[in-house]
């Protein structure tokens, strides 16, 4: 587990199906600690958050990103967030739903995306600094340094799924972190307006 950003850690755990790390983040915003999207912990990574307890909230970005939700809900007794749309696609104890537009606990945006593999793939958008962009399948990174879609037999249409997505480039960002793969610290948007719109 490493910090990555101020107030923000990041944990992997190696996917042998999908050859990919999943990533779960522990953000500290002022009294607020959150995890994202949280895969099975190391010890290493289970130490530094116990340390940061108690933990207030967990934040999932969409129906395949429950992860280890669950169980890190009970043992913390926290607050489990997860998007209104993939909800009822969920087998989960949710305390909220969250929809498009929502301000969530520590500032975090909400932006529900379009045409994604799952009605309520949604993005987290952290406004300070240089402004932070969390994201669940929405984007993978891979190779590091670049960003791709997921294959394309995800999507009921690749172009309209594209489409939906050029929504985070109205956002300000310089760091984008992925639930799959690896995250761009710096100059995200770039590599991301790449992808979306054939920019250099």
């Amino acid at each position: 587990m490493k910090q990555i950003l101020p107030g923000i850690w990041q944990w992997s755990w190696f996917s042998p199906e999908k050859q990919l790390d999943f990533n779960g983040l522990l953000l500290t915003i002022g009294e607020h600690k959150i995890l994202v999207d949280p895969p099975p912990m190391t010890g290493e990574a289970s130490a530094i958050i116990r340390r940061h307890a108690p933990i207030d909230y967990i934040l999932i970005t969409n129906r395949d990103h429950l992860r280890e939700a669950s169980p890190y809900q009970l043992e913390f007794k926290c607050h489990l967030y997860v998007p209104e749309a993939d909800a009822t696609q969920m087998e989960m104890n949710a305390t909220k739903t969250y929809k498009d537009g929502e301000l969530l606990p520590g500032g975090i945006w909400a932006v529900q995306l379009k045409d994604q593999k799952s009605p309520g793939e949604s993005a987290l958008f952290l406004d300070r600094g240089q402004g932070i962009l969390i994201v669940g399948d929405a984007l993978i990174g891979q190779p590091p340094g670049v960003v791709r879609l997921l294959p394309s037999d995800k999507y009921l249409d690749v172009e309209k799924a594209k489409e939906g997505l050029r929504r985070l480039l109205k956002y300000n960002f310089d760091s984008l972190l992925v639930g799959d793969g690896a995250s761009i610290l710096v100059g995200a948007k770039q590599q991301v307006a790449h992808l979306l719109l054939g920019t250099a």
